[in-house]
Order: structure tokens, then sequence, then C-alpha cells
């Protein structure tokens, strides 16, 4: 009798995003290691399943925290009606972190979910339309959260997405002068991630801040790949000096490996979901009790452990190691970096290299040319060092010519 492998029934039965799928086939995570079915099939995973296991795979904590909630109940209402502790404990905590104005919350499972609820929010508030985002971003693949991301190639073949969105360069800034009294919500990722991890000026980001208050606009951070520890402080930003926005976007991160998400504002600015119309936004898994609970688990993990304070000097680490003439730039903040190659065509193969020697990368949407790093924040020295070396290796492989 035929048996049907794991792999036959993965291209057989799973719905493909592309013609060319990593297709490791794993069978348990540790840290942050992954461990295929042979014994010599161990990866380092230095993109944290794209920016998900900042506390590592597996993380005690979080798995204890898990069980006990598993010993007490799962799903038990659509959002919203029933006060379920996993929620309220997770709301304070994370309300604890963050400025005053930024102290009520509402769950839901995933980044582009937060990103949609926040597009609603504004509208609502505002009375007004027009949301601003940015060329080069990513908010998520939802038509609504499509609509705002800033790169034709995602978009064109899903028209008509949402009307009365306009893009604006990031960082320039004769653009803000576009952000107008009609504008709902101006949303932007703190740190661009997709873009090849750009760090704007802090100024700029400030200027940002000044003409929405100007304006009445909400500002809208996008911290889905940044929050919970990534760039060296628990929000990104934190660092940028007095900028608060209006409403905070977190995913990814804060689930220790469980689906999560949320959008943070004010009591005042949230009240408008209660009425006219009452249930203004609703989900029936949003916030669900275990993913609450291991994103609660997840949070006091960075903090005991203070693994967002460590980010910046390992991201150091790997700034000091990886040099090599094939480099053209390795930027970023904390252990959240992009290392630039001349092109897609160096890169690849050295990705594909890097996977054979153990460690697993990846590169960016909008920036094919620029490997992406961004490891569980538990990562070792020691660690850092191995996966450099293998980078190293995978590099001179591709780029040096054999006689």
């Amino acid at each position: 009798m035929h048996t049907v492998t794991n792999r036959q029934l993965f291209f057989q039965h799973i719905a493909q995003t592309s013609d060319f799928p990593l297709g490791l086939e794993i069978e348990r995570a540790e840290g942050v290691y992954l461990f295929g079915k042979q014994p010599d099939e161990v990866y380092m995973d230095l993109i944290s399943g794209i920016g998900v296991s900042n506390v590592g795979h597996r993380h005690p904590h979080v798995l204890q925290a898990i069980q006990n909630q598993l010993d007490k109940y799962l799903h038990l209402m659509v959002y919203g009606e029933f006060v379920q502790t996993p929620q309220t404990e997770l709301a304070r905590a994370l309300a604890q972190t963050l400025p005053p104005g930024l102290n009520t919350v509402y769950f839901t499972n995933s980044g582009t979910e937060a990103v949609e609820g926040a597009m609603k929010l504004a509208k609502r508030y505002t009375g007004r339309t027009e949301i601003i985002s940015f060329f080069n971003a990513y908010h998520g693949s939802t038509q609504g959260a499509l609509s705002l991301s800033g790169d034709e190639n995602f978009k064109r073949n899903y028209r008509p997405l949402l009307p009365d969105i306009r893009h604006i360069r990031h960082g320039h800034w004769p653009d803000i002068d576009q952000i107008s009294n009609r504008t709902a919500a101006v949303v932007m990722e703190v740190v661009c991630g997709e873009a090849g991890v750009r760090v704007p000026e802090a100024a700029y980001m400030q200027a940002v801040r000044q003409r929405c208050t100007d304006t009445g606009t909400l500002l809208i951070f996008d911290e889905i790949q940044t929050g919970f520890g990534r760039t060296g402080t628990f929000w990104a930003f934190e660092d940028i000096g007095p900028v608060v926005p209006d409403i905070l976007l977190c995913a990814k991160g804060m689930g220790g490996g469980m689906p999560i998400g949320a959008f943070i504002s004010s009591a005042d600015i949230m009240s408008v979901f209660r009425n006219n119309p009452i249930l203004g936004h609703i989900t029936t898994f949003g916030g669900h009790p275990v993913s609450c609970a291991a994103s609660l688990a997840t949070l006091q993990v960075i903090q005991t452990e203070n693994l967002h304070e460590q980010a910046e000097a390992k991201g150091q680490l790997f700034r000091q190691l990886l040099t090599h003439p094939a480099i053209r730039e390795v930027r970023g903040k904390g252990l959240m970096l992009a290392v630039e190659f001349d092109s897609f065509d160096v890169l690849k193969p050295v990705i594909d290299r890097a996977i054979v020697g153990g460690v697993i990368t990846d590169w960016f949407l909008f920036c094919n040319n620029s490997m992406r790093i961004a490891p569980p924040l538990v990562i070792t020295e020691e660690e850092i060092r191995k996966a450099c070396a293998v980078i190293l290796e995978a590099i001179e492989y591709v780029t040096v010519p054999v006689d």
C-alpha cells in the first residue's frame, strides 16, 4: 500500500502562496532552534517566524500559562460580553507599559485585523474618510489593510480596493503638508519593516505628530513588527522622543507563538464603537483566553528577563561580525536588522546556502536585495557568532569564484 508523505500532503492540500516555498519539514522547536525529521536537520531561526517568536519557541513560562488556561476554559462568548481574566489582566499589563492616553485595548486575532479595526475606529471617531499611509509600507493582506500598503505590485490584481487612501513618502518632509483637516488618520510604521528596516529621524516623526495634532488627525503607529522588545525598548516609539500615537497596533511578537493582535487607544476614542451602531466592531475569537494567557506570559518574560534591554547590544554584535566585501550595509535597530547586498541575484543564493548550513534567514517584501535578521530576543552571544559564521561562509561560497 502506497503511503502518502507529509510533504506530498503539503503540496496536495495546503494552499500555496508562492511557486517556491521553503518546504522545510519541522518536527519540533525549542528556543532559537527548529528541528527536522532527521537528526542532522537542525536550523537556527534568525527570523522568528517573521517577527513572532520574540521569547523563542515554546518558552517554558508561555507553555505553563497555556496549560493553566486550558484547565479553566477556552472560548466562552463573542468579544466584549463576558469578563474573562486572561483579557483583563493582559489589557492592564499592556496599559502599564504605555503612556496614560493609551489605556483601552481591543484584542484581535492578528495584525491585519488590528489594522482593520483601527481604520474603522479612526473614521468613526473623526467623521472623516481619508486615510494616509506610506509608500513601501506593509500593513496586512485583507482588503482594507492592503489598501494602505504602499506597493502597487501587491495590489493591482485585487482592485478595486478602499477609496480615499493617499500615499506619501516616508521621511520626505514636504509630504507632511498633505495631512489635512479631511484626513481621518495617518498610519505609519515606527521602523519601516518590509521596506528593508528603515529607521526614520526622530524630528520627522515629531513633525508628523504635530501636523496630526494641528489638523485633528489621528496618528496610528503600526508596531506589529517592532513591539514587544524587538528594537531595544518595549515599544519602538519610546525611543523617538515626545511622540505618542492616538492608536497603537501590535501583534506578531506579543503572543509567544499564539495568534493575537490588538489596537490600543484612549477610552474616549474607543467609546465610539458602543453606539450608532451598537457593536460598532465585533469579533468572535478576538481576545481568545488561551492567546491572552500566552501573551501575558510573553510580556512578563520580556520584562523579567530584560530581553528588550539586551536587544541593542545583540544587534550591535551582528553588525560587528557581518563584515564582508559583498555586504553593502547593515542597518536597523535592536534585533531588527537588514543586511544589504547588490541584488536579489546575490542574496537569494546566500540565503539558500545558509539554510544548508542550518541558519534560516529571508528577504523583505519591498526590499529584495536585503537579508532579514530578526531572531528571538533570547538568542545568545554564542549563537549569534555561530549564525554569523554560517552566513559569512554562505557569502564566500556564493561570491568567491572556484578555480
